[in-house]
């Protein structure tokens, strides 16, 4: 007679749910593997750019050369992402991300490097990276379905977020106990394994004319996706309520290193510990939602984890020790990383596959505004402190939240919309 499993083994299986699918797992190695080399290049190029010119501004400009174009270019990856078939979209982008890395690895071994070469590939990265990030996030709900969609993008936020951690650490220590070269190397090695990763997930051809819209040109194409957003209340709550802490508190991670020397005096090491706290508590709040399963009521514990990361963070920033501060900012990225699992999770079951990729493109911009929400943030910082400026952040931020709730009903019944759209998918 077959032993029922017991709990913790029911746990797990419904953690790791959306593995079951052969063409998930090939999507998330993929996507790991990507991944890791992007976040890992950010601190390489920064690297490169301080040691060639030894000015701060140097490092403004490598973020404005990839942040800028990102913003520009992202509704037009969504318009791209609902016109072309989506894993084609994403191969070809990668390709030119690995080109563009293997010219400037080339570059430095034969000791031609400038650093107007590192501006270009940061322009390059800009323009690339939001035509098929779009893309990706929607191949998630073609692959998965509505079924297991809470729990392939709760697993597909802990690869970003252990990516986010690993990837710097893994260039520091190429770079450190190797080269430069070193670090570009692993890059482009890990950028052509997510190229042949993602050939293992099938192609999902996008029917224009099914969806009615093959008559529209691109601009077209992007007016009618920002009209069909306009037009469809729960989705435009969405997208507003998740815009909101990217420009309000997220740039605060960007300024952590002004806890480090300013507040703490724990220099690169401490920034180490803080940036490592902090991707391990979006690890743990993407895993806690796969653990969770696919249950329906999201809107409340959406909005109680926005609030839940402004009290952390504002802890975080009123306390004095510095490994006491740590347990806060855990909790604030756990925070974090499940209200914003959550929220990609209800705009992917609300949207038309056809309006997809234009709406996933439109979630994707508030990422762009994360580093240009430093600047005004900074400026605070200089003025008055970074602890009084992170306090006053989160208190703002809770403040329009806990207004946006209770002044929008359809904010409160996102749930409700949610089911009526999945009798029509």
């Amino acid at each position: 007679m077959p032993v029922p499993p017991n709990a913790s083994q029911k746990s797990s299986r419904q953690t790791f749910l959306a593995l079951q699918n052969i063409e998930f797992r090939w999507l998330l190695a993929s996507n790991a593997a990507f991944f890791l080399s992007l976040h890992g290049q950010m601190l390489t190029r920064s690297y490169l750019a301080w040691n060639m010119t030894g000015e701060e501004m140097s490092l403004a400009y490598i973020n404005a050369a990839y942040a800028i174009p990102m913003i520009l270019c992202s509704i037009i990856g969504g318009a791209l992402t609902d016109r072309f078939e989506r894993r084609g979209l994403i191969q070809i982008g990668q390709a030119i991300l690995l080109v563009s890395e293997l010219a400037i690895l080339l570059l430095l071994v034969m000791g031609q490097l400038a650093f107007w070469h590192l501006i270009v590939a940061g322009i390059i990265g800009g323009i690339v990276i939001p035509l098929i990030m779009p893309a990706r996030t929607a191949m998630i709900f073609n692959i998965v379905g509505a079924a297991r969609l809470g729990n392939a993008m709760a697993l597909s936020m802990a690869v970003v977020n252990i990516t986010r951690v690993i990837g710097p650490a893994l260039m520091g220590l190429a770079i450190s106990q190797y080269s430069v070269t070193a670090a570009y190397i692993i890059a482009n090695i890990l950028f052509l394994a997510a190229y042949f990763f993602m050939l293992k997930v099938d192609k999902k051809p996008i029917d224009r004319v099914l969806q009615g819209n093959a008559h529209l040109n691109l601009l077209e194409d992007i007016v009618a996706g920002l009209r069909y957003v306009s037009a469809t209340k729960p989705v435009l709550a969405c997208l507003v309520f998740g815009f909101l802490p990217m420009c309000l508190a997220m740039p605060i991670q960007n300024l952590l290193i002004l806890y480090a020397d300013n507040v703490w005096g724990v220099g690169e090491a401490g920034l180490g510990i803080l940036m490592a706290v902090s991707g391990l508590g979006g690890v743990l709040g993407s895993l806690w939602l796969a653990m969770r399963g696919e249950n329906s009521q999201r809107a409340k514990l959406m909005v109680a984890n926005a609030l839940g990361f402004t009290l952390c963070l504002a802890i975080f920033s009123l306390t004095s020790n510095f490994y006491l501060a740590l347990a806060p900012l855990l909790l604030a990225n756990l925070c974090a990383s499940a209200a914003q699992t959550l929220n990609n999770t209800t705009v992917q079951l609300l949207v038309d596959d056809q309006q997809r990729g234009r709406v996933s493109a439109l979630m994707m911009m508030a990422f762009g505004f994360t580093p240009l929400g430093v600047v005004p943030l900074a400026w605070a910082a200089q003025h008055i402190g970074i602890a009084a400026t992170t306090t006053a952040a989160s208190a703002l931020l809770a403040m329009i939240i806990g207004a946006f709730f209770l002044l929008s009903a359809t904010l409160r019944t996102l749930d409700t919309a949610v089911l009526a759209a999945l009798k029509n998918h």
